[in-house]
């Protein structure tokens, strides 16, 4: 059988940075930390997923925690005259041990709102939106056209995009490909990025995979 790796993993490290950036060299701090970063990435990922956030990155200091959210609309995020920032801030602070106090740890965060130009060449932002269609019933293969022809609109060289369940309702699970353009998946030196996510339907979930090639 043919042994998969995952396409960010692969790069990491060579032309892919982390997306928790810090060192401990205590193992339990190591260890909450990496669990912490991984709940708030979670929730925040799921709580704005209206907003169309595409990665969150964590920096992490002695006395300071930065957090950087990529979103496509960062308005709805910020809310009016930023009140929407300290949601954030409370969602993160819920999720941090070692510092003292609430006012504390709300001093030591710093949150970065950058705003995404080119949603299409983002795969998580493209799988989300086709898992959001699929669940309105839009066609599956109408909505799966329209997507690729938007992600290589957008100058990407190339995109692949896989359905994977009870695709339109069908009695037997199956799964789909589709591709357009180039996707490299061993050549290191290409930024070739990966994401899924699932579309509730009424048959039941299917799963929407998606690799794009960037230019």
């Amino acid at each position: 059988m043919g042994q998969k790796v995952h396409p960010h993993g692969l790069r990491l490290g060579i032309i892919y940075n982390w997306s928790s950036r810090w060192f401990f060299s205590n193992k339990k701090t190591y260890r909450e930390s990496v669990y912490e970063d991984a709940k708030i990435r979670k929730q925040l990922m799921d709580k704005y997923s209206y907003a169309g956030v595409t990665d969150i990155m964590i920096e992490r200091a002695i006395k300071k925690i930065t957090v950087i959210i990529y979103s496509v609309k960062p308005g709805m995020i910020i809310g009016r005259g930023g009140k929407g920032l300290e949601d954030v801030k409370k969602i993160i602070v819920s999720h941090i041990k070692n510092l003292k106090d609430e006012k504390q740890k709300q001093s030591r965060i710093e949150l970065k709102i950058e705003p995404v130009k080119k949603p299409y060449t983002h795969p998580y932002y493209v799988a989300q939106s086709i898992a959001e269609k699929l669940a309105r019933n839009f066609p599956h293969r109408a909505v799966v056209h329209s997507t690729m022809s938007r992600v290589m609109e957008a100058g990407a060289r190339g995109v692949r995009i896989q359905l994977g369940g009870r695709i339109s309702g069908a009695e037997i699970s199956r799964r789909e490909k589709y591709f357009k353009g180039t996707i490299p998946n061993s050549t290191i030196r290409e930024r070739v990025e990966f994401a899924k996510y699932p579309a509730l339907t009424k048959s039941g979930y299917v799963g929407v995979k998606v690799w794009i090639c960037q230019a």
